[in-house]
């Protein structure tokens, strides 16, 4: 098949790294695809890097007319027989150029399970001929808003199996951690619905028994000043560490005790997925898809949203029992292997693109 993925994202995101994986496991089954990213985005300089034809597009909010125009230019010229738009802007590029040049099926992803906001978004979800969710929480949310569930397709998200790289001991004596201490890490852009506040409130309670813990929060976001104010207020700053965006998560993500998730909205969680293939337990939210990811009591710990006590009894539940936090790492690798491996995500995938074409 001649496949064109839309992606419109800026930064490194779970969403930009699900469309990397799925167009190089599509050009490994022999498929032919072009992706089209945000000029200048994360997404494209990896793209590049990994070999993938490219088309940059200058993305400007939700009606971008020069991506559409790009847009156009490649569906006249390439003729897909699939248009995979992967984030909600590139939807409504996808949509409007495949009406102008009347080439290509669109397939929209969804990714979130926010609702969907106004009468735009609903009609250019609706227009699409399929809508592949990564959760089924996602896809009630679609078919609460309308969408028939005919059009909808589950294929939940997957990560690559590798290796633990070495040298995470060494990162964490670099950021002061002391030798043997509990490790509860965390990966997460500093958005809202990641909720890093509720966490932030459970490590105080954490702490109060376990002085001996350290919170380690990986990711970049709108919400860091709030969550520096917050930490200072608290005297929480040397316990509980914001590290920013990394590039190192497979040295560090290892040698977390374990991980946790403490979103309030979310539409599956891949680090959460990243978690359990390096075995790693989880203890996360009962938002959105994590359920779907997390079983309670087998691979984790699920707990209810914006419950600060409820998380740090289940951070302080798991800490305390080596045999049972081991046995939900080894449980959360098998269910890794079975249902969240990247080629198990490409072959459903491609699935939904073999219904319409």
């Amino acid at each position: 098949m001649r496949i064109l993925h839309v992606d419109s994202g800026r930064t490194w995101r779970g969403g930009q790294n699900q469309a990397l994986l799925t167009v190089e496991g599509l050009m490994a089954a022999g498929h032919q695809v072009i992706l089209a990213a945000r000029h200048g985005g994360a997404l494209e300089s990896r793209a590049r890097a990994a070999g993938i034809e490219l088309r940059p597009l200058k993305f400007q909010g939700d009606f971008s007319p020069a991506a559409v125009a790009g847009l156009v230019r490649v569906l006249r010229e390439w003729r897909p027989d699939i248009v995979h738009a992967q984030d909600s802007h590139a939807l409504s590029a996808a949509f409007i150029a495949i009406r102008i040049a009347r080439s290509g099926v669109l397939i929209a992803a969804r990714r979130v399970d926010f609702p969907l906001r106004g009468a735009f978004s609903r009609t250019k979800y609706r227009r699409a001929q399929r809508i592949i969710t990564s959760s089924q929480a996602i896809a009630s949310v679609l078919e609460n808003e309308g969408i028939a569930a005919q059009r909808i397709r589950v294929v939940y998200e997957g990560v690559r199996d590798r290796a633990p790289k070495t040298g995470g001991e060494t990162i964490l004596r670099s950021l002061g951690v002391p030798e043997n201490a509990p490790v509860v890490g965390n990966i997460a852009a500093l958005t809202d619905h990641k909720d890093h506040r509720t966490l932030i409130e459970a490590a105080r309670i954490v702490l109060k028994r376990r002085g001996d813990v350290r919170f380690l929060i990986a990711g970049e976001g709108e919400c860091r000043l709030t969550l520096e104010r917050v930490l200072g207020e608290t005297g929480l700053q040397d316990k509980v560490l914001l590290l920013g965006f990394r590039d190192d998560l497979d040295t560090l993500l290892p040698v977390f005790t374990l991980f946790c998730l403490s979103s309030h909205m979310e539409g599956l969680g891949t680090s959460v997925l990243d978690a359990m293939a390096f075995g790693i337990p989880v203890v996360a939210t009962n938002a959105g898809g994590i359920p779907e990811a997390v079983k309670d009591g087998v691979t984790g710990r699920i707990v209810p949203v914006r419950n600060a006590p409820r998380l740090a009894d289940a951070i302080l539940e798991l800490l305390e029992d080596d045999g049972r936090r081991k046995a939900m790492g080894i449980a959360g690798r098998h269910s890794f292997e079975q249902r969240f491996a990247v080629e198990r995500m490409v072959a459903n995938t491609l699935r939904v693109y073999e219904e319409l074409v």
